[in-house]
């Protein structure tokens, strides 16, 4: 697997998943028992950006640059927003990824276990967490980051000691297996541990495809599902990616009703209402 986030980190996608996630996690910490975060792709988690820079293309300049060229209004939006502000240098923007987001919305009573297949990726990673760690005197007591594959991984921490938990589940998608992967790690999870609330993301293509596996999953869980869907380009389109698709297993409290405020406003920001660009929430309940 040769795949490095470097190249689309910061993309409408990115925004997209990372300002669902800072709201997951904001709910579920309302709550002071600890709990377990795993993520399951994890990557380096944080990515230098640069405009113009030939090397690392700039998809972030159509993501992240234009939510901070924006004003945004919703909370979870200026939440988001604030953080990549504190990260912004001039032009360049040291973009957190998920475990850099995760651990600085967790506290020292949750556990957070981070999985990254490659070897190089997984070390940037302990330096990033372990630098922002040392800037924030309320880190995190227990983080780990393993060099394996997160699928055969999260298997082994399920149940959780804590009883509490929330996995992001966000591969590549570089084989078309992966899709098969994701929906079979949701069901063996939910199997293990019913209560686990999980964040799956998907690419969109083609909006077919999507509805196609969404409703083969659905099928398959008998708990409250929560789907954003976000798209840049006409869901038929040729674009590599037209869109960005997060399916919320056990959403929490209230998280439904922050999706549905932001996500208008976001794709407003991102796509300044272009033709082709849409949004839509699809709440359903256990089957």
């Amino acid at each position: 697997m040769k795949y490095r986030h470097q190249f689309h980190a910061g993309n409408f996608a990115d925004v997209h998943k990372h300002v669902l996630l800072l709201d997951v996690l904001a709910a579920l910490t309302r709550k002071d028992k600890g709990m377990l975060f795993v993520d399951t792709h994890a990557g380096r988690g944080e990515y230098q950006l640069h405009p113009g820079d030939a090397a690392h293309p700039g998809e972030w300049q159509s993501g992240a640059a234009r939510l901070l060229a924006a004003a945004p209004t919703h909370d979870s939006l200026r939440r988001y927003r604030e953080l990549l502000v504190a990260r912004r240098h001039g032009a360049s923007l040291f973009y957190p990824g998920s475990p850099l987001l995760a651990a600085g919305a967790l506290r020292p009573v949750d556990r957070l276990v981070f999985f990254e297949t490659q070897r190089d990726e997984a070390g940037q990673l302990r330096k990033a967490l372990e630098a922002q760690s040392a800037a924030n005197q309320a880190a995190n007591k227990s983080v780990r980051v393993e060099s394996s594959d997160g699928f055969a991984g999260l298997r082994a921490l399920l149940p959780p000691a804590e009883r509490r938990g929330c996995v992001l589940i966000d591969p590549p998608y570089e084989e078309r297996e992966d899709f098969t992967r994701v929906s079979a790690a949701a069901i063996d999870a939910l199997q293990r541990f019913e209560s686990a609330v999980l964040i799956l993301w998907l690419p969109v293509k083609l909006r077919a495809d999507f509805d196609a596996w969404y409703d083969k999953l659905r099928g398959k869980l008998a708990r409250p599902v929560l789907a954003s869907l976000l798209w840049m380009h006409p869901c038929d389109s040729r674009a590599a990616l037209n869109g960005s698709a997060l399916v919320l297993v056990n959403p929490p409290y209230l998280v439904e009703e922050a999706v549905r405020g932001w996500l208008p406003e976001l794709r407003a920001s991102l796509g300044d209402d272009k033709e082709g660009s849409g949004c839509e929430v699809i709440a359903t309940g256990p089957r």
